[in-house]
């Protein structure tokens, strides 16, 4: 533990230059008493660090000293796939890796590319989930990264939809972060086409001392890409015939989709002489698209199917005596 501290501190003397005893305490998360410590400590190793008195004094290196002790674990190598995602590493326990990789990435950079990454770090941000909704809870992301990473069977108790409660001993194969929420990729053990899992929804796993063997030429991204087309095409199950105003495209894409709206504008004839479109766009039910077109207002206007537009007009009339 002290040995993996004095490298940090003596790669924070490395990469930033001149910091106080109380500067460096904060970023080690340790006393000033331990600082002076640890210093005397590189110190008597033959490592040239010196300190200056005064306000603006503090410990820093002699000029042109670079330690050589740089190299990266497997661990830290693999957390900077992460490093732009602090919360998904905080998640699966690579908090402290990412720290010290990208720490130690810093140090092995000369000045100039040193001062253009510490920028990059600065300035941008990938920031996961969606607004208005918040990452999952997911107290068993630990057992599963572990049984993915060391390939071991994974017994779990899972809640499907509809609450019902299944029990499944998987091989886990893969981990996916899709807007803010986990899912896991996995095979029955018994044997079968491997499917997706929210990790959120497992409420007990537990690892096994097997360990599975992997099939061969499975790609996570290849799987991940055929299912993601596969779900946006078995989730649309009904279709509906719309005239929008002119200039709401922005918010009907809002509504039901970027994707779904560009599509259909894409196949849609002119406009009117009062400049509405007509459209046709998929939707996952009848009742799911009452929902969604309500939210236009009387932006959009709906031609069929018929029970479509009958459930649109008992709202609106239902909205009527309502608000008198």
């Amino acid at each position: 533990m002290r040995a993996s501290r004095l490298l940090s501190l003596l790669l924070l003397l490395q990469t930033r230059g001149r910091m106080t005893a109380g500067e460096l305490a904060g970023e080690l998360e340790v006393s000033v008493r331990t600082v002076y410590r640890d210093v005397e400590a590189l110190s008597a190793a033959g490592v040239p660090v010196y300190a200056d008195r005064g306000p603006a004094g503090g410990y820093q290196l002699l000029d042109g000293f670079r330690t050589r002790l740089n190299g990266l674990t497997a661990e830290e190598a693999s957390s900077l796939f992460l490093a732009a995602l602090p919360g998904p590493a905080a998640e699966l326990g690579l908090s402290e890796a990412v720290a010290n990789a990208e720490l130690k990435l810093l140090a092995a950079l000369p000045p100039e590319r040193r001062s253009h990454a510490t920028r990059l770090r600065e300035r941008f941000l990938l920031d996961v989930p969606g607004w208005y909704r918040g990452a999952d809870d997911v107290p068993f992301l630990g057992e599963v990264s572990e049984a993915v990473w060391e390939r071991r069977v994974l017994e779990m108790t899972y809640r499907r939809w509809g609450r019902q409660v299944v029990e499944r001993v998987l091989h886990p194969y893969g981990l996916v972060l899709k807007g803010g929420s986990w899912y896991m990729v996995a095979a029955p053990a018994g044997g079968g086409n491997p499917r997706t899992y929210r990790v959120a929804r497992i409420l007990s796993a537990e690892t096994r001392e097997a360990v599975f063997e992997r099939p061969e030429g499975f790609e996570l991204a290849a799987f991940w890409q055929a299912y993601a087309k596969e779900f946006r095409e078995r989730m649309y199950t009904a279709q509906a015939r719309i005239r929008i105003a002119p200039g709401a495209e922005n918010l009907l894409a809002y509504t039901m989709g970027e994707d779904v709206v560009t599509a259909a504008l894409a196949e849609a004839g002119e406009p009117g002489p009062e400049g509405w479109r007509t459209l046709v766009v998929p939707v996952e039910s009848i009742t799911h698209a009452r929902w969604l077109l309500l939210r236009m207002g009387a932006s959009v206007e709906v031609v069929g199917p018929p029970e479509l537009r009958e459930l649109m007009a008992e709202a609106v009339a239902e909205l009527a005596e309502m608000y008198g």
